[in-house]
């Protein structure tokens, strides 16, 4: 592992690691510090408690698993776009055993708040991005959304399948597109 940190991300690669070695419980400053090879003190020179490290470290693994892809035809086509969170989300459970269900389920206690807000912060910027997958895909029917079924309301269903998923570690995306191609083209 690194012998220097010399900066935050630096010490958030050597958090997700220590994760995919040996799980969530091995991520506390004590630990982190060691693996990075510097001073509980160095640590606390980024962040202020072990909450703080834990709910970073969380940010950094969705940004992980959801960073934006190279292809940019991602983001043009709907289904190209699920089929391709599907695989992100296979990733994600692969790297980070246990992760969606941990996280899901609340596992911090501490600084419950602050976490639900990262949480929701991250999943809105998901949400956020089928929107804009959905308003510039150009095979989904001119008349598919209206003023009741709006494109946030079709995204949001799709979040919430895609969130059931997570949870039953079922990375199949032919329900979800079965969904877009009945509803949209």
């Amino acid at each position: 592992m690194n012998t220097v940190v010399t900066s935050k991300e630096e010490i958030l690669k050597t958090s997700r690691e220590l994760i995919r070695q040996r799980g969530w419980s091995a991520v506390n400053i004590r630990s982190v510090a060691a693996a990075c090879g510097v001073s509980v003190g160095s640590i606390y020179n980024y962040f202020d408690s072990k909450a703080a490290l834990v709910c970073t470290t969380v940010e950094s693994v969705w940004r992980e698993i959801f960073h934006r892809p190279e292809d940019r035809a991602v983001f043009q086509d709907t289904q190209v776009c699920i089929t391709w969170m599907y695989e992100r989300m296979e990733y994600g459970c692969k790297q980070y055993p246990g992760f969606f269900t941990m996280h899901s389920l609340g596992f911090m206690q501490e600084e419950k708040s602050d976490g639900k807000r990262r949480m929701q912060q991250t999943w809105q910027h998901i949400l956020d991005g089928l929107c804009y997958v959905l308003r510039r895909d150009a095979r989904i029917r001119r008349d598919a959304f209206t003023e009741q079924f709006t494109v946030e309301r079709f995204a949001d269903v799709l979040f919430s399948m895609m969130l059931s998923a997570l949870l039953r570690e079922d990375y199949d995306p032919t329900a979800v597109l079965e969904v877009v191609r009945r509803t949209l083209y």
